[in-house]
């Protein structure tokens, strides 16, 4: 007699690893002036996968004398860099555009592996966007002249760029393609934790003959980039991190004369009206937080739900949480893959039982066991948020949401705005007219109108207060790499 299947069996999915292969070496050396090299020191640091907690791979941890040579080498390669006519520049920014479209598989295996993230994340939107930004700035670099119209543009030197660890190769991209159309040369610092695409990167500098000295990418810790920042040898800093290291870094470059972007945290807002398409309004939840597990600081962590339709998002909401799959970042079917750190995952459960504590209800849905090894978090959201509550206030960077209701268009305003931050927001609704007087007074650097965490080169990005100055994407992200006259 054949097996009578149960309803719940027609969701399972068949094990679908990413099977392209993907070498990783033992070690990897700093990238100064065109080729690796061990630190001054010998110090070595290790990549751990977050999924399995096995070691990926050791790193040079860069010295201050190791971030001087590097700043020495751009500052050297920078008179003929400049001089290169401009379409030869875009040319380089071409080649690497294209040669990351063709090594994109083991790109994104790389960037699942180092991260944690899904690996349909990696292959279908970190890579991407990132040769897509290569591409877009090629075609700025033979016309900054037309980009500020009456006024001659020239780079502004070497940029010290320090990236973070949720977007490790689009962060690379985003600040090292403007500054090398510009004409600029840089040195770039990658995450602790995640500094092999960034490594891998430079792999892709060398195939296409980028000159030595252009760019130079410094691994290591917290004081590499702080000895980066300081160094006396950069006219240009762009930072892309927390809050209270963007404040320190504002500081250090204080009273330097150096030019300086904040790209930083963030508690953005995602407003959800009556007569808004409510299953659309939860998929744009769903993809502004849970498919990337939090781990954007534009995620839309604070969900505000008109009252009448309060229960209704709810129950939508925790009937999608129990759809997605959490687990093996390798794995195609994977919706939430791991945590990226040890350190980021106590911190999420602290946020958890604090939100406990202060009396929020906690809504997580368990769908299925998680591997025994590795760094999780199940999807989570939270009811009865109070506008003074912890996780209302500070941001978690997990895939954690706090939920919200309003009554009027006026309280929702006033409530978004309620925070330091003004990173990113969201609105939902059917009404242009709302759309346009809601976009016009939110205190928010990025708006999405029925959508979430859509991204593209053309467009700006960056935010207001605590939320750093400064954009990047776009022709305004050209301003901070140039010098006009």
């Amino acid at each position: 007699m054949a097996k009578k299947l149960k309803f719940s069996d027609a969701w399972k999915y068949a094990e679908a690893p990413e099977s392209a292969p993907c070498a990783i070496a033992s070690e990897y050396g700093l990238f100064i002036d065109g080729d690796y090299r061990p630190a001054s020191d010998g110090g070595l640091m290790t990549t751990l996968n977050p999924a399995t907690e096995k070691p990926l791979a050791q790193f040079a941890v860069g010295t201050s004398q190791d971030v001087d040579d590097a700043v020495k080498s751009a500052r050297a390669a920078l008179p003929k860099w400049k001089r290169l006519p401009a379409k030869e520049r875009g040319k380089y920014l071409f080649r690497i555009a294209r040669r990351l479209q063709e090594r994109a598989r083991e790109f994104a295996i790389l960037e699942t592996k180092d991260g944690g993230k899904p690996i349909k994340e990696s292959r279908d939107v970190d890579i991407p966007e990132a040769a897509k930004h290569f591409f877009y700035h090629a075609g700025w670099a033979d016309k900054l002249d037309y980009a500020f119209p009456g006024r001659s543009a020239g780079p502004v030197g070497v940029c010290g760029q320090i990236i973070p660890w949720n977007f490790p190769l689009l962060m690379a991209a985003w600040k090292i393609a403007p500054a090398l159309a510009c004409g600029n040369t840089v040195v770039l610092k990658p995450a602790e934790t995640t500094p092999l695409t960034a490594l891998r990167l430079a792999e892709v500098f060398q195939e296409v003959g980028l000159p030595r000295g252009v760019v130079n990418i410094l691994t290591g810790a917290g004081e590499t980039g702080a000895s980066l920042a300081a160094h006396p040898g950069i006219q240009k800093l762009a930072f892309t991190g927390s809050t209270d290291v963007g404040k320190i870094l504002a500081k250090t470059v204080a009273g330097t004369g150096k030019r300086l972007t904040l790209e930083l945290g963030g508690k953005s807002p995602n407003i959800i009206f009556s007569d808004a398409a409510i299953d659309q309004a939860v998929e744009g939840i769903i993809n502004g937080i849970y498919f990337n597990q939090g781990h954007v600081c534009c995620a839309g962590s604070r969900l505000f739900v008109q009252e009448s339709i309060l229960e209704e998002v709810t129950t939508k909401l925790e009937i999608r949480l129990k759809s997605l799959r959490v687990g093996d970042p390798m794995d195609k079917n994977t919706d939430v893959g791991a945590i990226n750190s040890k350190g980021q995952l106590n911190t999420i459960r602290s946020y958890i039982r604090t939100a406990k504590e202060e009396g929020a209800r906690h809504c997580q849905v368990s769908n299925g066991k998680l591997p025994s090894k590795g760094y999780w978090c199940r999807p989570s959201f939270f009811t009865g948020v109070q506008p003074s509550h912890t996780i209302a206030q500070e941001e978690i960077f997990g895939p954690v949401l706090a939920v919200m209701s309003f009554r009027t268009p006026e309280e929702a305003l006033k409530r978004a705005n309620n925070t330091p931050y003004g990173l990113a927001a969201g609105i939902w609704t059917d009404k242009g007219a709302k759309i346009f007087e809601m976009a016009a007074r939110l205190k928010a650097g990025v708006v999405w109108c029925n959508t979430y965490n859509r991204f593209d080169a053309t467009s700006p990005f960056g935010g207001f207060k605590e939320s750093g100055f400064g954009r990047e994407g776009g022709r305004q992200g050209l301003r901070a790499y140039l010098e006009l006259v």
